[in-house]
């Protein structure tokens, strides 16, 4: 492992509870690792300790195998061999590109500087550029002269806070897949902060998701949709619904009964004494319900929104509740109209309902 965070706590004070709370995770060396959150969740604060720009109250952090942090223990940033690319790039606009990305170089002569200087210019696509300055770049090429500053010392880990955030949408999605080949290319390893979820799929080899303080899963992408360890990671992960439901023994064992009808694969599904009465929530994905005509379950659109392809339409149940299903785009109904659906569930994930104490069962 390179970067090991344990059951760190980070501490503000006037507040009566740490920004971050019991935090663990662990990234291996050339991994790229992704905190996600709504805002204020604490994963810029837990990037900021990683840094060493906020001291930890409670528990550690080692890089490579060095503890960093500790209740009592700070190494300083400076120390750390950390490099960071922040929100607003913060290249020095008096400086062309190249003074911009030696300016942690100054340790060595001019001509391994340069060369250095070349090498990581290459390497974000940008080759050639030293003598431009960084009013004259677009904000996708400032994004990636920042990125070369903060590789170009070699550091032992990369460090990016929203990178992405002043850009345009349909920008930040076509540089999220080019970071992801170049930091694979450098060899780096990363932990990025973002709070959209499309970046950290495209860029993430494991992904955390936070809320208040709280690290609920470290994941890679495809478990965190399917296998959702909290509750919070199944709303906040993806496009889905939490709908009653009932688990019952027969001869053939453990089946889910559903307000869309029983389940036909519950292989994976719990037994009915997990949960007080058998009753427990089932998470019902967009792409777990399935547009069928013949269907005797009908359903009514109340919401529906053009995705391309597709569209993401919101179902209101006959017995009240709502889900939602991707379905062509040639299938263009009309909201107010009811339309057959059935379930098609690969991945049976249940919580306790929320009178409980949630856990979740896969």
């Amino acid at each position: 492992m390179f970067l090991r965070i344990d059951q760190v706590d980070v501490c503000y004070p006037g507040q009566s509870r740490p920004a971050v709370r019991a935090a663990s995770l662990i990234l291996q060396a050339g991994e790229i690792g992704v905190l996600i959150g709504p805002s204020g969740c604490g994963k810029t604060t837990l990037l900021r300790a990683v840094a060493g720009l906020e001291r930890v109250c409670g528990g550690s952090i080692a890089l490579a195998g060095e503890t960093v942090s500790g209740a009592h223990l700070h190494v300083p940033p400076e120390q750390r061999r950390i490099g960071m690319v922040f929100q607003d790039y913060a290249l020095f606009p008096h400086l062309d590109v190249g003074r911009n990305v030696g300016f942690g170089l100054r340790h060595l002569p001019p001509p391994e500087r340069a060369k250095r200087v070349a090498e990581v210019l290459a390497l974000v696509d940008l080759p050639g550029s030293e003598r431009r300055f960084p009013h004259e770049l677009s904000g996708g090429q400032q994004q990636r002269v920042a990125l070369a500053r903060a590789m170009a010392p070699r550091p032992r880990l990369l460090l990016l806070d929203e990178p992405f955030s002043n850009l345009d949408a349909d920008l930040r999605e076509r540089l999220a897949h080019e970071l992801r080949a170049i930091l694979k290319a450098a060899g780096a390893t990363v932990l990025f902060v973002t709070h959209d979820q499309f970046e950290a799929f495209a860029i993430g080899d494991r992904i955390g998701v936070m809320d208040e303080g709280h690290l609920h899963q470290w994941d890679d992408a495809y478990t965190l949709y399917h296998r959702p360890a909290t509750r919070f990671v199944a709303d906040f992960i993806g496009h889905g619904v939490l709908v009653p439901a009932h688990i019952v023994l027969d001869a053939g064992g453990p089946h889910v009964d559903t307000p869309l009808g029983r389940l036909k694969d519950t292989a994976e599904c719990p037994l009915p004494s997990a949960y007080p009465g058998g009753r427990c929530d089932l998470l019902l994905r967009a792409d777990d319900i399935v547009h069928d005509d013949q269907s005797p379950v009908k359903a009514q659109i109340i919401r529906k929104a053009f995705r391309g392809s597709e569209f993401l339409y919101t179902l209101r149940l006959a017995s009240g509740e709502t889900v939602m299903a991707h379905v062509p785009s040639h299938h263009n109904h009309r909201i107010g109209e009811w339309i057959g659906i059935q379930p098609d569930v690969d991945h049976v994930v249940v919580f306790a309902p929320e009178s409980q104490a949630p856990r979740a069962a896969a």
